[in-house]
């Protein structure tokens, strides 16, 4: 039986944004836990579950891709692990610490699925709204500090966007403002990205070229990603390890492990994978 690719999500997690050379040299060997969720439950006004007895680790270096039909709680996790909700039972932690009481928010990025307004007549240009993201709070001490602008145009350039920095952000297409609030999120080098079905409205070309970007951002930057998806090819692709979530875990590990039987309980009925890289045949 084939899928509708539009209910099926797409996944993916890397690391940081690093010039090359620079650094601890033993990173690449770093194979620390960065998000941890142990037996995450987590019920919305005391209902059912949204998630339940959710386990499982990203590691330092991994493109993790986070699959799962609508309503299976994956935003659920992402807000979790952001500290934005706290688990019912069970505990989520970023760098060993409870999410809920983390601030070291230097280290991680996020983009969202959209910004309500962003594309509406909003007055400010790109490279504006990409220095955004290097914002801490008031720094009396900012003025002597000039490295500001070379960061901006550093991760406009990862981005592959430098040619559109003067421009309105309205005036840009879906895809190109995607490729934006890349470049706000990964400004102040994180460790961590964090990305909502990002590629929500972008054309086919369009995602391609968003998925071989995050690709370069996890195997060139040394950035650890994070991402929910609907597009399991990309994920087959370009991710180290997925998990299927359907409230619970259906499935966590390499992303050629998961089979049509997996897939099935995923998504509660017959599904073939027909897909073509290195370690799946035709199945």
């Amino acid at each position: 039986m084939m899928v509708d690719n539009s209910d099926i999500p797409e996944v993916v997690a890397r690391k940081p944004l690093m010039p090359e050379g620079t650094g601890d040299p033993e990173l690449p060997d770093d194979r620390s836990v960065v998000c941890e969720f142990d037996n995450t439950w987590y019920s919305y006004g005391g209902g059912e579950p949204a998630v339940e007895s959710v386990s499982f680790q990203v590691r330092r270096g991994d493109f993790a891709a986070i699959l799962g039909p609508n309503g299976s709680g994956k935003t659920t996790l992402l807000r979790l692990a952001l500290g934005l909700l706290k688990p019912s039972r069970g505990s989520v932690e970023l760098f060993g610490e409870s999410s809920s009481r983390f601030r070291d928010w230097s280290r991680v990025g996020y983009v969202p699925q959209r910004v309500e307004g962003l594309g509406t007549r909003f007055p400010a240009t790109v490279e504006e709204i990409v220095e955004q993201g290097l914002y801490r709070g008031f720094d009396p001490l900012a003025i002597f500090r000039r490295h500001g602008q070379k960061k901006v145009l550093d991760a406009l350039e990862v981005a592959g966007i430098s040619h559109l920095r003067q421009r309105a952000i309205e005036s840009l297409s879906v895809g190109q403002r995607q490729r934006a609030l890349i470049a706000r999120a990964i400004v102040g080098d994180p460790e961590l990205l964090f990305l909502d079905e990002p590629v929500s409205g972008v054309d086919a070309v369009g995602r391609d070229r968003f998925h071989e970007l995050i690709s370069s951002l996890n195997k060139e930057h040394n950035m650890t990603v994070f991402l929910i998806s609907h597009d399991i090819g990309a994920v087959m692709q370009g991710a180290t390890v997925c998990a299927c979530i359907n409230r619970t875990v259906v499935f966590h590990g390499a992303p050629h492990s998961l089979t049509g039987e997996h897939l099935s309980e995923l998504y509660g009925f017959p599904v073939d994978v027909l897909l073509h890289d290195a370690l799946h045949e035709h199945r």
